[in-house]
């Protein structure tokens, strides 16, 4: 009955993605059917190595960051886990011929967040790799389904976007990083000193990257296409408040979309995306 043990393993990731992401929920349930699961699979990995870092004040993080490590080792090796979301991740891993070097790199970065690090070019570039854009490429050899031209081809629009998306959390999440966690991730930048014309170089950035983003959204397989569109137009639309907003008003308030104008992104999208203008 072992398969009553998957259904429940993924059922877990599927509950954490609904409990932590809106948006990436609906961008989910806007993908077929039969990669759904996969990546209800990756986001609750993530999300579980996230907690560790973001969230469990007061306990050792590098302990139980060290033991995610191992145990994902073991799922990894073994084929099974008794925690519910290693479980799914593991199964999803060996489906999909995901590569563990992208694994490997993800625990890298989250490793980075448990020190103070002052970040310049390289070890920013090096952060955005690991903590975003290997989660894209995670997520394109499940789109790709083990087509590797494909995959060699979208590979570079997959991390563009990753990178896009973990720029905008960046930026939303401004204050809650530097007044409480002590971070900041752009680089060689004095929070003291953080004003409008350092939000619009960043913003010039995330701008360009989207662009070539959306290049690559337009050649993923049917059975993604429009997920990842929906996914691409709610970080766009928060983007896009963002920039409407100070560098003083998003350093004292955590940006975000009300979910009934998500609801609303979701049907223009779909409407674009069913008038095949995508």
């Amino acid at each position: 009955m072992k398969k009553l043990f998957d259904e429940l393993a993924y059922e877990v990731s599927k509950r954490t993605t609904e409990k932590y992401s809106t948006s990436f929920s609906l961008g989910i349930l806007a993908l077929k059917p039969c990669i759904r699961n996969s990546i209800y699979a990756i986001y609750g990995y993530v999300r579980l190595a996230d907690e560790i870092v973001d969230s469990f004040h007061g306990y050792d993080k590098k302990r139980l960051l060290a033991r995610l490590y191992a145990d994902t080792n073991c799922a990894l090796e073994e084929k099974i886990s008794l925690n519910p979301i290693l479980q799914s991740f593991q199964e999803t891993v060996h489906r999909y011929a995901v590569d563990p070097e992208l694994i490997r790199q993800f625990l890298h970065s989250m490793e980075m967040d448990l020190t103070k690090i002052d970040y310049n070019a390289e070890r920013y570039r090096e952060y955005i790799y690991g903590s975003a854009e290997v989660v894209g490429l995670m997520c394109l050899q499940v789109f790709t389904e083990g087509d590797s031209a494909q995959y060699e081809e979208l590979k570079p629009y997959a991390m563009k976007l990753g990178s896009a998306f973990q720029k905008i959390n960046f930026l939303r999440d401004l204050k809650q990083d530097y007044h409480i966690l002590g971070r900041t991730y752009f680089p060689n930048l004095d929070m003291t000193v953080f004003d409008n014309a350092i939000k619009s170089q960043i913003e010039h950035e995330i701008h360009s990257e989207f662009k070539e983003a959306l290049l690559g959204i337009k050649k993923l397989p049917a059975s993604s296409k429009f997920g990842v569109y929906l996914a691409y137009k709610y970080y766009l639309s928060l983007f896009a408040k963002i920039r409407r907003k100070s560098s003083k008003e998003i350093l004292e308030n955590r940006i975000r979309i009300p979910n009934f104008q998500k609801g609303l992104v979701a049907v223009k999208s779909y409407l674009r995306y069913k008038m095949a203008y995508l």
